[in-house]
């Protein structure tokens, strides 16, 4: 039985998360809009550390979490490589 961690943003709570994190953007930016705008170019910064939340998650981080069917399945590919190179030399 294979067990696979799901997101925590796509659990109930983060799903809550993302909303109030929503419904708190779009009231700052309603309210506030003359003050937010000349930030955003900090936005930019601010999006690099989301984006290593939102897109390490699907290739599995840094490379530490790899379980042995991961590393048989790339030593295959390795090898397969390697037979289908002698094959076309």
């Amino acid at each position: 039985m294979a067990t696979q961690k799901s997101s925590f943003w796509l659990t109930p709570k983060g799903l809550a998360a993302l909303g109030l994190i929503a419904v708190a953007s779009y009231f700052l930016l309603i309210e506030h809009r003359q003050h937010v705008w000349q930030f955003l170019p900090f936005l930019i910064l601010l999006a690099c550390p989301f984006m290593h939340l939102f897109m390490h998650g699907g290739h599995g981080g840094h490379g530490q979490h790899e379980d042995e069917s991961d590393k048989a399945a790339y030593q295959r590919g390795l090898e397969d490589g390697r037979k289908e190179n002698e094959h076309h030399h």
